[in-house]
C-alpha cells in the first residue's frame, strides 16, 4: 500500500533554530515528519533529547526498517543516507556522499518524491552548499509541494539562494511564515 504525506525538512549549516521554530509550530501533527540535518560523524548527539525538550513532539533517530507513523518526528542519523519504501519503512544506505553530505538532502528528498509523489511536502532551509536543490527540484517534477525559506531569514543563505538559482519552487516563505503554511498543508 502507497504511502499518504510526508513532510520531509532539509538544512545545513543555520537550519537547526529555524526547524525547533518550525516543530515547536506544528503540534499534533497528522503526517510522519522527516528531518534531514547535516550532522557531524562522531559526535554524540544529543539532538534529539534537543528537539523533544524544545518541542514536545515525539521524536526518534531513523533505523532500518522503522516504518512511519504519523506525528512522528524522524531525525537522519549522522553519516548513512535515508531512503523511503514503498511499503511504508525506511532503509539506511551507505553509499558515497553527495553534496559532501551524509546524510544528503538530495538523496532523501528524491527518495521521498518516488514513494510520495503529490503527497510530499519538501521544506529546505539554510545551509552553506546545494545539497537539497536537485532533490527539491525533482519533488516539484514529480507534483510534490516545495517550500524554500527565503535567504533574507535564512542564518546562511547559500543554500536557499542555490535553489532559487536553479529553480521556480511553489513557495519562497521567511522563517516566521513557515509553520502556519506547513499546518494548512496537514489540514488539507
Amino acid at each position: 500500500m502507497k504511502p499518504g504525506r510526508l513532510l520531509a525538512i532539509g538544512g545545513s549549516a543555520g537550519s537547526l533554530q529555524v526547524m525547533l521554530h518550525i516543530l515547536a509550530g506544528v503540534r499534533d501533527f497528522p503526517v510522519p515528519v522527516l528531518l534531514i540535518l547535516h550532522r557531524n560523524v562522531g559526535v554524540e548527539s544529543t539532538l534529539e533529547d534537543l528537539i523533544f525538550s524544545r518541542t514536545g513532539l515525539p521524536i526518534k533517530e531513523v533505523e532500518e526498517k522503522d516504518p512511519l507513523l504519523n506525528g512522528m518526528v524522524y531525525l537522519c542519523p549522522a553519516d548513512y543516507h535515508v531512503l523511503l519504501e514503498l511499503d511504508g519503512t525506511f532503509s539506511l544506505d551507505y553509499s558515497e556522499r553527495v553534496n559532501f553530505s551524509r546524510p544528503s538532502i538530495d538523496v532523501s528528498f528524491r527518495s521521498a518524491a518516488d514513494v510520495y509523489g503529490a503527497g510530499l511536502l519538501a521544506v529546505l532551509l539554510s545551509g552553506g552548499n546545494a545539497d537539497g536543490v536537485e532533490g527539491l527540484h525533482y519533488v516539484r517534477e514529480t507534483g510534490g509541494m516545495t517550500v524554500v525559506q527565503d535567504p533574507a531569514t535564512a542564518e546562511v543563505p547559500y543554500m536557499p539562494q542555490q535553489a532559487l538559482t536553479r529553480m521556480i519552487p511553489d513557495h519562497i516563505l521567511g522563517t516566521e511564515a513557515i509553520p502556519g503554511f506547513i499546518r494548512n498543508w496537514a489540514q488539507r
